[in-house]
Order: C-alpha cells, then sequence, then structure tokens
C-alpha cells in the first residue's frame, strides 16, 4: 500500500477545513475519558513509530487473540447471566436457554448470598430472591443444577464474598451426582480486590478474604484442572465510571497481585495461571472498546513475563469474558438499548473476546424479562450467525486508528500499573482508598459531561421525544421467595446431624485462626454436613470480624467542570437563599438500604449535592432502616435521599417511613432515585415517598426539587 505524500496531506486538511469551517485541524480534536487526544484521520505516521510488535494470533504477545484459529472453528461462548429468585425457577430457565443455542450457564446470586447470610438473617428480608438467585445451603445448589450435566456443561458464578460455602456447595453438588473434580469446567469470580474498590460485596478485611482467594486457587490448582478459579474483573469498576485506562490498569494489576500472593505460598504459576480469567466491560465508545481489549492481552503478556518468568507460554495469554455495559442503558425510549447491546457486543467480538453476556434492554427499568432476556441471547445468534464476524481472525488489525488507540491505552496503563507496583502493590493500593477515589472521580464527571450534553446520549439528553414505550417489568414477589427458603432451611435443619455440623463448623472457625488448613477443604466438609452459607460465613466472621468501609466522597468536581454556568448557578443561588432564610444549609443523607452495594449514584449525588452547597452526610453501607433514621434524626437533616437499584425497595422504603413517623419524624422528606420501575411507584408514593428519580434525570433537576419539597 502507497502512504500519502505531504502534497495529498496538504490538500486533505485544506478541504476539510473548508468543508468544517474551522481554522485549524486543532478544532476538531476531541478529548477521551481516558485524557487522549481523538485526531481528525489517522495515517501510517501514527503508527509507524509505535512499540507494539505486529504479531499472529495465538502468538506472543497475544495481541491479536489467545488462539490461533479464533472463531474459524469455534465462535465465542454465549455465557448469559441469569438468576431468578428461587433455584427451581432458575433451573427451568437455564434449561430453556441450553435448548435454545445458549452454550454455558452464568449464575446471578440474590444479594444476601453475596454478602453471607442465610435467608432467614434479620437484616436481609427486603433482600432476598432480589438480583439472583437464593442459594442457603447444598440442597438449594442441588435444585439449582438439577438435570444438567456438570461435566458437560461451563458453569460460571459470580460470588466473591461468600465465595468459600458457595464453591463448596458445588463441589459437594458434584460429589453427590458422581461428577470428577477433575471434569468440572467453568468459572468462580473470586475476585475480591474489586470489591474493596467498587462492587462492595466484600465479608471480610482485605488480608483474610485475600486468603480466602489463595486456598481457593490451591485447591483448585491440585483437583479441578479444568475449572477457572478466578475471573479478574474490571467490568464491575467500568460500570462504577472507572475510564478505560483505569479498568486496564486496576484490572491487570489485580490479577498480578493474586499471582504474587499464590507464588509467595509456594505455587508454581506454570501450574494455576494458565486457569485465570478476565472480565471486561464494553461500553458505547466502540474502537476505544475494541482497543481496551487488546490492549489487556498486550499488558498481561508484557507484565507477567516481567515479573514471574513463566515456562508454559499458556501463562502469558489472557482469556476473557465481556458483558455489554449496563450504565449505558437508558429508561427513556428504552428499545434504544437493544441498538447499543449490539453495538458493544460487535465491539467484544472485534476486540477478540473468550464468550460474552448481552444485557437485555430493560434493565435500566427492572429486571429483565424472559422476552428481553430472549431478546439479548439472540443478539448474539444474529452476530455469530448472520453477520461474517466469524469468517476471519482480528479483522480491524491494522486499523491506523485502533493500533493507535491501543498504543495508547497500553503506555498509559503501563504507567499506572508501575505505580501500583511501585506503592507496594495492589492490597495497600487499594486500602489506600485511591482507587475507589479515582474511579469516583471518573464517574462524577461523565455524569456532569451528559448534563452539560458533552457526551449525547440519544433520548435522554438529545433527540427527546414523548416515550411511548411501554415495557413490562418482571417482579418478584420477595415475600413468597423469602417464605418459600425459610422452610426448606427449617427442614434441612431438622434432617441434619447437627453435633456433626456444629463439630465441622468448630474446625472451620480453628482452620481461620492459622494457615495449616486449606480453608476451603474445611468449608466441603462443612458443606458435606449441610452447614449453611450463612453459617459458613459466620464461623470466618467470629474470627475475622465483618469489614466495614468508611464513607467518602469527593468534592469540587462538579462544580469544576460547570464554573460558572447558569444551570449550576441556578441551584446555588437558591441553596444560599435557603440558608439566609433558615440559618443554616438544607441537609441530605444519602444512603442504600439493604445489601446492594452499587454505589455509584449515591456517590455522584452526595458529591454534586455538596458543590451545590448541601449539607451531605453519607450513611454506611449495608444499612437496616431503623439504623438510617437513626443517623438522620442523630444529624437533624431535612431529607433522606435512597439510591436504590438491586430492587429492594418495595420491602424497605415502606419500613423506613413506618419508622419516621414511629419517631415522630414526618416533617424529614424522603426521596429515592435509580432503578425503580414505573409500576412501582404509586406504591413508594402512598408510602411516603415524595419524589422517584431515574437514572437518566440531570442532578440539576434532582437539586432543584428536593429543595422546592424541603422549602
Amino acid at each position: 500500500m502507497k502512504h500519502p505524500n505531504n502534497a495529498d496531506l496538504k490538500k486533505w486538511e485544506a478541504r476539510v477545513l473548508k468543508e468544517t469551517k474551522q481554522t485549524s485541524l486543532n478544532g476538531l480534536v476531541c478529548n477521551t475519558a481516558e485524557g487522549i487526544p481523538i485526531k481528525p484521520i489517522y495515517t501510517f505516521d501514527d503508527i509507524k513509530n509505535s512499540k507494539i510488535i505486529d504479531s499472529l494470533p495465538g502468538l506472543e504477545p497475544f495481541l491479536r487473540g489467545p488462539r490461533s484459529s479464533m472463531y474459524l472453528g469455534k465462535p465465542w461462548t454465549i455465557r448469559q447471566y441469569a438468576g431468578f429468585s428461587t433455584a427451581q425457577d432458575s433451573n427451568a430457565f437455564f434449561k430453556k436457554n441450553l435448548a435454545a443455542g445458549q452454550q454455558g450457564l452464568s449464575v446471578a446470586f440474590d444479594l444476601p448470598t453475596h454478602r453471607g447470610y442465610d435467608s432467614d438473617h434479620p437484616r436481609v428480608k427486603g433482600d432476598v430472591g432480589k438480583a439472583g438467585v437464593a442459594i442457603d445451603s447444598v440442597e438449594d445448589m442441588k435444585l439449582l443444577f438439577d438435570g444438567i450435566s456438570l461435566n458437560e456443561t461451563s458453569i460460571s458464578m459470580t460470588m466473591n464474598g461468600a465465595v468459600l460455602p458457595i464453591m463448596a456447595s458445588f463441589i459437594v453438588v458434584a460429589e453427590e451426582t458422581d461428577t470428577p473434580l477433575d471434569q468440572l469446567s467453568g468459572t468462580l469470580q473470586n475476585d475480591i480486590l474489586k470489591e474493596f474498590m467498587v462492587r462492595n460485596t466484600y465479608i471480610y478485611p482485605p488480608e483474610p478474604s485475600m486468603r480466602i482467594v489463595s486456598d481457593i486457587l490451591e485447591f483448585t490448582s491440585k483437583h479441578m484442572p479444568k475449572f477457572n478459579p478466578v475471573s479478574i474483573s474490571g467490568y464491575h469498576m467500568h460500570e462504577a465510571g472507572a475510564n478505560g485506562v483505569q479498568e486496564l490498569a486496576y484490572t491487570i494489576s489485580d490479577g498480578l497481585e493474586y499471582v504474587q500472593l499464590a507464588t509467595d505460598r509456594g505455587l508454581n504459576p506454570d501450574d494455576f495461571v494458565p486457569r485465570l480469567s478476565f472480565f471486561f466491560a464494553v461500553g458505547m465508545n466502540f474502537f476505544m472498546e475494541v482497543a481496551k481489549l487488546r490492549a489487556a492481552r498486550l499488558l498481561w503478556a508484557r507484565y507477567m513475563r516481567q515479573r514471574f518468568s513463566p515456562s508454559d507460554e499458556k501463562s502469558l495469554i489472557l482469556r476473557m469474558h465481556c458483558q455489554t455495559s449496563g450504565v449505558s442503558l437508558t429508561s427513556k425510549d428504552p428499545y434504544n438499548n437493544v441498538v447499543r447491546t449490539t453495538i458493544e457486543a460487535l465491539s467484544a467480538v472485534l476486540g477478540g473476546t473468550q464468550s460474552l453476556h448481552t444485557n437485555s434492554f430493560d434493565e435500566a427499568l427492572g429486571l429483565p424479562t424472559e422476552q428481553s432476556a430472549a431478546i439479548a441471547r439472540n443478539t448474539q445468534l444474529i452476530l455469530q450467525e448472520e453477520a461474517g464476524l466469524t469468517k476471519t481472525v482480528d479483522p480491524l488489525a491494522g486499523s491506523y486508528y485502533v493500533e493507535s488507540l491501543t498504543q495508547d491505552l497500553f503506555d498509559r496503563a503501563c504507567i499506572l500499573i508501575d505505580e501500583i507496583f511501585n506503592s507496594g502493590g495492589m492490597t495497600k493500593y487499594v486500602e489506600s482508598g485511591l482507587p475507589k477515589l479515582q474511579i469516583e472521580e471518573s464517574a462524577i464527571k461523565k455524569q456532569a459531561a451528559i448534563d452539560r450534553c458533552e457526551d449525547v446520549i440519544v433520548g435522554v439528553n438529545k433527540y427527546v421525544g414523548d416515550d411511548h414505550s411501554k415495557v413490562d417489568v418482571f417482579d418478584i414477589d420477595n415475600e413468597f421467595v423469602r417464605d418459600n427458603q425459610l422452610k426448606r432451611l427449617e427442614k434441612l435443619k431438622l434432617n441434619r446431624d447437627q453435633k456433626k455440623c456444629e463439630k465441622a463448623l468448630e474446625k472451620l472457625e480453628e482452620g481461620a485462626l492459622n494457615d495449616e488448613h486449606n480453608l476451603l477443604e474445611l468449608a466441603i466438609d462443612a458443606a458435606r454436613c449441610r452447614a449453611t452459607v450463612g453459617e459458613i460465613s459466620l464461623a470466618l466472621e467470629n474470627v475475622w470480624g465483618r469489614y466495614r468501609a468508611s464513607a467518602q466522597s469527593n468534592s469540587g468536581i462538579y462544580s469544576e467542570m460547570y464554573n460558572s454556568e447558569a444551570e449550576f448557578l441556578d441551584v446555588t443561588k437558591e441553596v444560599n437563599a435557603f440558608l439566609v432564610k433558615n440559618g443554616r444549609r438544607p441537609r441530605i443523607l444519602v444512603c442504600k438500604l439493604g445489601q446492594d452495594g452499587h454505589d455509584r449514584g449515591a456517590k455522584i449525588i452526595s458529591s454534586a449535592f455538596a458543590d451545590f452547597g448541601f449539607d451531605v452526610d453519607i450513611a454506611p453501607m449495608f444499612q437496616i432502616p431503623e439504623e438510617v433514621v437513626k443517623q438522620a434524626l442523630e444529624n437533624d437533616v431535612h431529607v433522606i435521599g435512597i439510591s436504590s437499584q438491586a430492587a429492594g425497595h418495595k420491602t424497605l422504603i415502606p419500613e423506613l417511613t413506618k419508622c419516621l413517623t414511629s419517631n415522630e419524624a414526618d416533617d424529614i422528606v424522603v426521596v429515592c432515585g435509580g432503578i425503580i420501575p414505573e409500576n412501582d411507584r404509586p406504591f413508594l408514593k402512598e408510602n411516603g415517598v415524595a419524589a422517584i428519580f431515574g437514572p437518566d434525570e440531570s442532578i440539576h433537576h434532582v437539586a432543584k426539587k428536593v429543595l422546592e419539597l424541603i422549602s
């Protein structure tokens, strides 16, 4: 190919400036969230000095994919993530999806299970069966996989906090269905570091939590050679607001930390690293997402080679699962989300993913229905069967733009990874709180860019018309599911050998006091005796305690971006008027209720409201309604702002408003926001909620409405 000469480039530049009415090409340069300047054109000059080695798929440094044939012989695995309240319902859904073309199962657990509570625990009554399947014991796990051949189906389990009892229960089910452990294939997420940064479904402090990870690595390397014991997740960082560089650097650094942890215990990297997998989000910046996935493979190969010098080439290969972005979905004009998901799925495929989950279009409204889940699955089938994507390997290779983006992301991620390594590694970096604050800063900047229409969201901040979409949302009867689980727990405890169970739990507790025993082995013994998820978790909590993160918040970011703009000044003017009239600023307590750890929305609101001039208090995570009301009364707040994402609002919010009434505090205004189905809103308003805000609403509008309510 002949490259354009300088004369041609000058001619092109003159024509572009004339057509765009610009005086310089600099006027057409835009900056991404990663700080990468995007030029109006890319040529050979942009990659001629690239440090990335041109390579072939399946060969080091694996830029073009981990396998030489990639999708030529077998396309990526369609692995839809799902869990429907009860094990019976989830089992039926799994079987139907397998029959319809899905190639692997990915289990979503409910929040009590994630947090190591049984369904009968008083802290979780609003969360049972919400956002996933309730698993309290081996008996529930048996129902979940009833009639599904565990030696023929790849099973992925998104579990981190209660990873020991869940993995133990899975292994016992395999034993009791005569499935050899060395035939089990699948993935356990088991990525606790990212929980302390973003998702917050941790149970124990960081240090003992890391011991659990290493014990699972050790057990699986000996007994489960086909099973991936850790899936290092950047997905949740992306959803919490991380830009591409942060997602890459923190994810790769987490992976390197787990390898270091295991090698410090005497494990050979080649015995377990080839079974590690990675999990990335794919958002709407199409080419950036493709480049991100390609850069991830380069980063892993580079740092594994530098830090651990493995003998097996497979230890240098980064294999990944991807999921389309949930945060990119909108509640307004929700059918647009089908298009968004398709674009994101395409970028994952062109980036070389090994498996993929596509989100349902209605997930910004509530839990997906069976119909929307089928559309999401069929999106992948259409890409596999109709779009010609499996005919050639890495078709975007050689694109000046994609290769340049890949180099930029790689270089910037290397700087951050080296900084983390020089500070003592990822565990210490996480304990410092820096990554959490940096991700939150990115999230706030992203929201401000949307509110300012710098980032266009069709149907939300531009091209907004009447939304005539009538979308049915799947609703779960929380009380029915909980009652069912309570009956099953009661039956389990009546039929087990109680003394044998207690002895197994005592041994587990003793094992937590020293490093002599593998905790997964002890948890398996307890699960065989029918110890529950909550009991196994509590045995460890008795030794290590339950971790509570400090509530921190960024400030000054929103005001810096808006500076002197009219919308911002209007709100701050009203806040100052409130101060003059009442002798103090409006005060809001921002909280999450129940066991939902997704706090992106709560942190954005807290930061923006503080910049508007509100006094802002942030409730600790995982509070019950009585605890939130107590804090609200002690801090003398005007308003309680509840952030909801995991569908526990119909149970928990009425409890909070009743608690306010019983404390003669009905003058405290209650508002809530997040993923709240339209059908639930009248019920919440009948139960004392003054206003409900969707995930797509401008923060200025939210602040003005809150001021109106308390003024």
